[in-house]
């Protein structure tokens, strides 16, 4: 994809994001800075930041390494290349949200299906991180976190293959159409 169609591509989801009512009533937003094709994230993080939304990033967490954390993200935050080389910011105690704090948590994805199934990149850090949100939401329980996929219309692919600990995602943005599946 040129990166004038990326451009497009970025803008058009930052405003679909912009409409969605839960988005615009949130305090606290995960999200992740834009790796390797995909969508660009940093026009949303410059309107959540511009709306007065704290915006937090993941990390590998340090004693943990299949799990993330999550660190208030600013314009002047330190970044530092994971093991990946993905930047993420420089852990600082102080700036760690716990994640019953964070209301929405946006997910990146390599690919996703009809049923809400998505396909990471491989490591499981997302479907650790929210398997305790969804063994409550199967549960009927109240949770304040939800999280949300983000993907390219390209990603959309007939079926993916999952297994017992992969998490569906309730909902999932593209540039050109929002899906709902929980």
């Amino acid at each position: 994809m040129s990166s004038h169609a990326q451009q497009e591509a970025a803008m058009a989801l930052n405003m679909r994001l912009q409409e969605n009512s839960r988005i615009q009533h949130t305090k606290t937003i995960a999200i992740y800075l834009t790796n390797d094709g995909e969508l660009d994230t940093t026009p949303f993080i410059h309107w959540c930041w511009q709306q007065g939304k704290t915006v937090c990033l993941p990390r590998i967490h340090p004693f943990n390494p299949h799990h993330l954390l999550f660190l208030k993200y600013q314009a002047h935050s330190k970044m530092l290349p994971n093991q990946y080389g993905i930047p993420e910011p420089q852990l600082n105690c102080l700036n760690v949200v716990p994640l019953k704090d964070i209301d929405i948590i946006f997910t990146p994805l390599v690919a996703f299906d009809s049923d809400g199934a998505r396909l990471g990149m491989g490591g499981g850090f997302y479907d650790r991180t929210l398997s305790q949100w969804f063994q409550s939401f199967k549960e009927d329980e109240d949770t304040s976190l939800w999280p949300i996929g983000l993907a390219h219309d390209c990603q959309l692919v007939e079926k993916i293959p999952t297994e017992h600990w992969d998490v569906p995602i309730p909902e999932i943005y593209t540039p050109s159409k929002h899906y709902q599946f929980i």
